[in-house]
């Protein structure tokens, strides 16, 4: 064996995204305490990662203050109460935070990025969404930001559809667009194809491809993994694989593939044994059967969230017979 295949993975220029706080906030409201919220950032900081996105910048009349927690909106002082005197200078990570077309008071809740601890804002919408995406993608970069866009539940939606949704954010000043597999449905074949449809829909116009994967298939880092061998360079991962459902890429896994000396993965390992084991005592995460099922069928893992939410959350075979019945 070559003595440099342990290094082929090292790409200085790929960036690592933890969204740990953000998704993982959909599984409890967003309810995390500001020490939590802390945690995971000075883990983030102290493993090199690049980018943390510390949650949503959602509506308050969509989300109330009642229902859901600070990340669910990510008001400036409540960052600033975790993150304290924030600099991504100094500490070479940079916070983000996502907006979803429909739910977002882009046009009203968005400081000038000179006045706030964020530095990008992540886009999320359906693909008849894209409209209002490319305003808010113009309207967060004039105000300073780097912003992203991402496609969610590409894998349900037609090949005439994702060629249009990619034709209007090619015009954007989006810095990246993700592939986001909304319900764990993809296998590598089809990250394949939506990779070099992406790389090919927006060559020349300088913007990155990226990945978030979910992991109902148990497929969320090996996806991530294909993806970066094809020349993605923006990636997601949560620590532990902490998120909605069936959870995401792990972040621990990930930076170990990654093989960059810059990341140290014992911050992550420390907020695992310290936080995330203590969590997993109170809620319900990571794959299952459930899960499971609702990735084969390509489906919205809502019904599984509630059926592990509910009286029976081991009896699988109920739930199979369920979901398959009303399809």
């Amino acid at each position: 064996m070559s003595d440099k295949a342990p290094w082929i993975t090292f790409r200085p220029e790929l960036k690592v995204l933890d969204c740990t706080v953000r998704d993982g906030g959909l599984v409890n409201a967003h309810q995390f305490s500001d020490s939590f919220v802390t945690a995971i950032y000075r883990a983030c900081v102290d493993a090199g990662i690049d980018y943390m996105e510390i949650g949503y910048k959602n509506s308050v009349r969509v989300f109330p203050r009642d229902k859901f927690g600070p990340w669910r909106h990510c008001d400036e002082a409540d960052i600033r109460r975790a993150v304290g005197d924030h600099d991504p200078e100094s500490t070479g990570l940079k916070l983000a935070a996502m907006a979803d077309a429909g739910k977002s008071d882009w046009q009203t809740d968005l400081l000038p990025a000179s006045d706030s601890v964020l530095s990008m804002i992540r886009v999320a919408f359906y693909a008849h969404q894209v409209s209002e995406a490319v305003d808010m993608i113009r309207h967060a970069t004039e105000l300073g930001y780097e912003t992203t866009a991402n496609l969610m539940a590409v894998s349900n939606i037609t090949e005439t559809e994702i060629d249009t949704v990619l034709e209007a954010i090619a015009e954007t000043p989006a810095s990246t667009m993700v592939i986001v597999d909304s319900f764990g449905y993809l296998y590598r074949e089809q990250v394949d194809r939506l990779y070099h449809k992406y790389a090919a829909a927006l060559e020349g116009v300088g913007k990155e491809i990226g990945i978030h994967a979910h992991n109902n298939l148990q497929l969320a880092f090996a996806n991530t993994i294909e993806a970066i061998i094809l020349g993605c360079n923006r990636v997601d991962s949560t620590i532990f694989g902490f998120g909605r459902g069936a959870g995401n890429c792990h972040t621990e896994l990930l930076l170990g593939f990654l093989r960059n000396p810059k990341f140290d993965v014992r911050p992550i390992i420390d907020v695992i044994q310290h936080h995330m084991l203590p969590l997993r005592q109170e809620l319900d995460w990571g794959p299952s059967i459930p899960y499971n099922i609702t990735g084969q069928l390509n489906q919205h893992p809502r019904a599984a969230i509630e059926w592990r939410e509910g009286p029976t959350p081991d009896d699988y075979l109920s739930f199979y017979d369920k979901v398959v019945s009303e399809i």
